[in-house]
């Protein structure tokens, strides 16, 4: 049975009902988020409580595998976009959290903008852009910790910019040693992106792998 945080105390991804929630309750500390995520677990809406998620199956881009779409090198070039690291993290936060079609609201609150951006300045969240001249036109933001990122959201102001962002973030990901990208829920939009859907026990496997 899920139960509040406060009484379990601590993350249990086994835990999980048949829809993925863990557990409910706590905040968005910091140092909490770091023991979900290094937990398997990842919170998602704080309206009116927070609740903690561990899906089964999981969503994860194969850093080995993931060949970005061909489309892309035409977009870059049409638009002269350019890219960026952490460039502005707080924008691709805010982003995410506009409006678009099909998402008129999001779980992306100023409580959860609050936490991230001090996720960021610690060093422990970091976001991956698409500019467009001086207009940021895509981006995705997520948590590093050892050698695992936790994607967290996508956005996208022009056709094939979030591909864009996804490309570059596994690139950079390539480059910096990284052993897992999780993308969370598996969803039609994330496995037309590349991402692939494994069971629960095999992601909390190359979690514990790739944290330090």
């Amino acid at each position: 049975m899920v139960q509040r945080l406060e009484r379990v105390g601590r993350f249990d991804p086994e835990a999980a009902d048949e829809d993925g929630l863990v557990a409910w309750g706590g905040s968005l500390e910091p140092s909490l988020l770091v023991r979900a995520y290094r937990s398997g677990v990842f919170p998602w809406s704080s309206r009116p409580v927070v609740t903690w998620w561990s899906p089964d199956p999981r969503a994860v881009f194969d850093l080995e595998r993931f060949a970005p779409h061909r489309s892309i090198a035409r977009s870059v070039r049409r638009g002269g976009w350019r890219f960026a690291v952490d460039h502005d993290f707080e924008g691709v936060m805010r982003g995410c959290a506009a409006p678009a079609e099909g998402h008129e609201e999001t779980w992306i609150t100023e409580d959860f903008i609050a936490a991230y951006c001090e996720l960021h300045r610690r060093g422990q969240a970091h976001s991956f852009e698409v500019w467009e001249g001086a207009e940021l036109v895509g981006g995705v933001y997520g948590v590093a910790l050892g050698a695992f990122f936790g994607a967290e959201s996508m956005f996208r102001r022009r056709t094939d910019a979030s591909k864009a962002a996804i490309g570059l973030l596994v690139e950079e990901l390539r480059r910096g040693g990284f052993a897992l990208l999780d993308a969370q829920v598996p969803t039609q939009h994330l496995m037309y992106l590349g991402a692939v859907a494994i069971p629960r026990r095999d992601y909390l496997a190359q979690l514990a792998a790739a944290l330090p």
